[in-house]
């Protein structure tokens, strides 16, 4: 079945406040809009638009017939949603599936609410997920080599000398020496202590902000572009925030529209700017380390995290046919395709950049689709004789879930987001 599902936008503190209305087609509420999510997490389940006078969820849709609506006889194992940020989020790390079994297991034990702010395990899932830049997008993603960071410490202090900081720049110095080595561990101690209120720590971070704001000293310094406009625009939204000082840690990734980063769980990252869709594992599990008012446990991050380096965050895709491609990690929950559909002829604007008139998807396992641009035509072909073909037509910022069963296929003029299981 193509079903219509719809959901009202979380309005966390770092989103936009126009960028999901506009490409919903809503007026904005005047507040903060930061994700839409689609799909059977319980948090925030996708509803069937329109179903009846009584609010209907995807939830209901799959326990009314778990065979032919679920995976496996239960919900979607993968949550697609639409981020738009509008500040950074938060210093972040997810569980892997032993860590989540046992944390969430240690709270039901101990009797945290499920909704208590302190609570660190929503669920009992893991949470690897995937990112594609709708707009440019800046990220924070994975550890990056101690000696780059090392050297940028360097850096920062040459600047607050310059700056005639002298006892800035021997507190950067002495950040450095807490770096030195190449034992992957040196982070999970480093974490630790940034956030202990080490002294010295606390004047390094102000040394940096020092240099952060100054745009021609963090110029000067000879910082990466990316990394000092990075650390200007921490410093601006999370001022006196020790995880502006781990952020030196990381990699700084800015995407250009279809680029995507994977992360698996357990890997640091934080996302800083723009708009993206994002696939995951359907969970809400997140430690969380500085750049946030929400619930911070440094020392259950410091726990879970991999110290492991990240060579190159960025993932690639892969090409299915013409106007296809896919995000495909090794991971079963997900999968991600995205097609570009072009009016073969010619009337209904210019042609999208590799795009094909048509485009074919198998349906093995439930779909979650969503029209970023344009609008397309879905059309599942009639599975016998005797069976009508299913047709449904969206536009920008509209979502289908499609039941497993034949492949359907894709037309129109625009661009299709669709999530499904993993290989």
């Amino acid at each position: 079945m193509l079903i219509f599902i719809e959901n009202t936008p979380r309005a966390y503190a770092w989103g936009s406040k126009d960028a999901l209305p506009d490409m919903l087609g809503t007026e904005p509420t005047g507040e903060p809009q930061a994700e839409l999510w689609l799909g059977t997490h319980p948090s925030s389940p996708a509803m069937v638009a329109k179903a009846s006078a009584a609010a209907h969820t995807l939830i209901d849709l799959v326990e009314s017939d778990p065979e032919r609506y679920g995976v496996n006889g239960g919900p979607l194992p993968f949550l697609l949603k639409v981020l738009a940020i509008g500040a950074p989020l938060s210093l972040q790390v997810h569980p892997d599936p032993r860590q989540a079994e046992a944390g969430y297991a240690a709270e039901e034990a101990a009797g945290v609410p499920r909704d208590a702010r302190h609570r660190n395990y929503g669920d009992p899932r893991h949470k690897p997920e995937l990112l594609v830049a709708l707009s440019e997008v800046t990220a924070l993603s994975g550890f990056r080599p101690l000696a780059e960071v090392r050297r940028d410490l360097a850096l920062l202090a040459g600047a607050a000398r310059g700056a005639a900081d002298r006892d800035g720049a021997e507190a950067l110095d002495r950040v450095s020496e807490h770096l030195s080595g190449g034992d992957p561990e040196r982070r999970r101690d480093f974490l630790d202590w940034a956030f202990s209120g080490d002294p010295i720590a606390a004047r390094a971070l102000q040394a940096i902000e020092g240099v952060a704001r100054d745009a021609d000293s963090s110029t000067a310094a000879g910082l990466d572009p990316e990394r000092a406009l990075a650390l200007r625009e921490l410093v601006a939204t999370h001022p006196g925030d020790p995880g502006v000082l781990v952020s030196l840690l990381l990699h700084v990734v800015r995407l250009a529209p279809g680029e995507a980063v994977f992360l698996r769980a357990r890997q640091m990252h934080a996302y800083l700017s723009g708009i993206a869709v994002e696939v995951m594992a359907s969970s809400d599990n997140v430690l969380r380390a500085g750049l946030t008012e929400k619930h911070v446990d440094v020392a259950e991050l410091c726990r879970i995290v991999d110290t492991g380096e990240l060579d190159d965050p960025r993932f690639p895709c892969k090409r299915v046919a013409r106007g296809l491609v896919a995000w495909c990690p090794d991971v079963p929950d997900f999968r991600l395709l995205r097609a570009r559909l072009c009016d073969p002829d010619g009337e209904s604007g210019s042609r999208i950049d590799d795009s094909a008139p048509l485009a074919e998807i198998s349906a093995e396992h439930p779909l979650v689709l969503m029209v970023t641009a344009g609008r397309v035509r879905v059309e599942r072909p009639a599975a016998d004789a005797d069976a009508l073909a299913e047709v449904a037509t969206a536009r920008r910022g509209q979502s289908l879930y499609v039941s497993a069963g034949e492949p359907i296929r894709l037309t129109g003029h625009g661009e299709v987001f669709i999530a499904t299981v993993g290989e």
